[in-house]
């Protein structure tokens, strides 16, 4: 039994498109009474907030301990798709991050991840066929398909993709997209199969063709991509939801959550009711979440806001509780753990050698931004030493290796541009979609000792050559127990390592984890090659002789 709540202030209701002076009441976790009252309040009553994208994983915390971060900031739901523990530990993960969350009020809403692994170019842990999409989607506790990420497989109506989609139909839950750049007659194809939303647009363009054509766009604002401003005239002119995608830890904490999104938005000429539908009602009644309005009857999910400009959070009621005041949490934390599913490596040197019997060689080289998802094409000259090519360390041009975490496997080596390493390495065994370790380095004695570090206890890494730091993630080598802000402070030492080493991304490990996500463009690496995704095919290191 909950304690009767009573909550005055100036109420946005998003059914009548209006705000007025309200008291609300709430016994048992719903609204029992809405009484448009006399009074002047500075104060705003806000539904819950919701995001309705994100991998929890990404914030390097389990479930428990990213509510931790995220209620405080008016969040009260978010639509997850546990992608990334799926593929290191297939249903056991999933099973792992929903028992997390029940410690929590936060309400984890999970979806079934669709594309695990996410291609066939790489190795993943699990492999999450039709028959285990069944098991899932015919949960309660699982509220749809999550992206599609195989658009290919869509468009060409590859078997077991389109089953998957025909599970989903059958069981009436929402089926998530995930198509960056696709237009014209493979959109119709794809949007036809029964895909609904899309969260990948980057461009004014690409938006609106989707929105016209049907779709619903998430508009992307997170610690890996910022497409808001992009996508501002869009989301003026048809309805959309907020995601953030992927959200850190010191993210979150630095800058803010889904309050952070809605400065942006009425920053950006978004109406303060139009961006709180976005946050709120939108995607709940997409979702089938019941909340995402204040209406008798409803959860009594009620987040108590400054003003509509700069929405600072002053208290959150989850279910009729009071779980967040002034940036605090009321409840408690009781995280649990899992496997880390990550083998040991003893690697040398020549382990990681290219050898080319040759002076020297154009090759094809990873260009990368920082936080950013897409890489190019580049290309450079390299020398060779005794018949070992050799990286460039003047003109940026580093070694990359992916390599296996799942079993000792023969690396995958090749180059990079972009971070600007004059000394030292960073690894991670972070590296969308299959997380198998991922390194850059100066040299290959030190891309050696970067794998070994970072294959004991799972995480980032970071060395100059002689001092090192690690961020242990034992669970599945994605995530800890510790609290956010105790990740954020690591995490924040070894960025500044990394900056003394001449790398000057604000999110070294994250950019570096995108560099194997071989389902958008350009060239990406796996384990078992190097990726051309204009292609969608392994190429080869070497540029050929015209």
């Amino acid at each position: 039994m909950h304690s009767p709540v009573t909550v005055e202030g100036n109420l946005v209701d998003v059914l009548e498109d209006r705000i007025y002076p309200a008291r609300i009441r709430a016994l048992n976790g719903r609204i029992s009474s809405v009484e448009e009252i006399e009074g002047t309040f500075s104060n705003y009553i806000l539904p819950g907030l919701v995001d309705s994208h994100v991998h929890v994983e990404s914030s390097m915390l389990v479930p428990s301990r990213f509510a931790e971060l995220a209620v405080p900031r008016g969040v009260v739901a978010v639509v997850a798709d546990p992608h990334e523990i799926a593929n290191v530990l297939g249903i056991k993960g999933v099973e792992f991050m929903i028992k997390d969350s029940e410690s929590v009020p936060l309400k984890f809403r999970y979806m079934a991840p669709s594309c695990v692994p996410a291609t066939s170019f790489e190795t993943a842990g699990c492999r999450l066929g039709s028959k285990e999409i069944e098991d899932l989607l015919s949960r309660p506790k699982i509220f749809g398909l999550a992206e599609v990420m195989n658009y290919p497989g869509v468009i060409n109506r590859d078997p077991e993709v389109m089953e998957k989609i025909a599970i989903a139909k059958k069981y009436n839950k929402p089926i998530d997209g995930h198509a960056p750049g696709l237009s014209g007659n493979d959109l119709d194809k794809y949007i036809a199969a029964g895909i609904t939303t899309d969260h990948e647009c980057v461009t004014e363009e690409e938006a609106r063709e989707k929105a016209e054509k049907g779709m619903i766009i998430q508009v992307r604002e997170g610690s890996a991509c910022s497409n808001m401003e992009a996508l501002i005239p869009v989301a003026k002119d048809y309805d959309f939801f907020f995601s953030t995608d992927d959200m850190q830890a010191n993210d979150c904490i630095n800058n803010g959550y889904m309050d952070k999104l809605l400065r942006m938005a009425v920053a950006f000429g978004i109406e303060p009711m139009r961006a709180i539908k976005a946050a709120s009602l939108w995607p709940s009644l997409h979702y089938g979440l019941r909340g995402g309005a204040i209406y008798k009857d409803g959860p009594a999910d009620l987040v108590i806001v400054s003003d509509l400009k700069d929405f600072d959070v002053l208290k959150v009621y989850i279910n009729g509780t009071l779980v967040a005041e002034n940036g605090k949490i009321t409840f408690n934390i009781r995280p649990l753990t899992c496997d880390t599913n990550i083998v040991t490596y003893h690697t040398v040197s020549k382990d990681f050698y290219i050898y080319r019997e040759v002076d020297s060689i154009r090759v094809k080289v990873i260009g990368v931004e920082d936080k950013k998802i897409y890489s190019t094409k580049e290309s450079a000259v390299l020398r060779t030493d005794n018949g070992i090519l050799m990286p460039d360390v003047d003109r940026d041009v580093l070694l990359m290796a992916v390599v296996n975490r799942y079993e000792v496997s023969k690396p995958t080596v090749g180059f990079v541009t972009g971070f600007g390493l004059k000394k030292g390495a960073l690894a991670s065994t972070v590296s969308h979609d299959s997380h198998n370790i991922v390194v850059v380095a100066t040299s290959y004695e030190l891309l050696s000792k970067a794998v070994n570090a970072v294959s004991i206890h799972g995480g980032h890494y970071v060395t100059d050559g002689m001092n090192e730091l690690i961020l242990p993630l034992p669970v599945a080598g994605l995530m800890t127990t510790e609290p956010g802000i105790s990740v954020a402070a690591i995490e924040q030492k070894m960025i500044v390592m990394a900056e003394s080493c001449g790398c000057k991304f604000k999110a070294p490990f994250m950019t570096l984890g995108f560099q194997c996500l071989l389902v958008v463009p350009a060239l990406k690496m796996s384990d078992k090659g190097l990726f051309d995704n204009t292609e969608f095919k392994f190429t080869e290191l070497d540029y050929q002789v015209e």
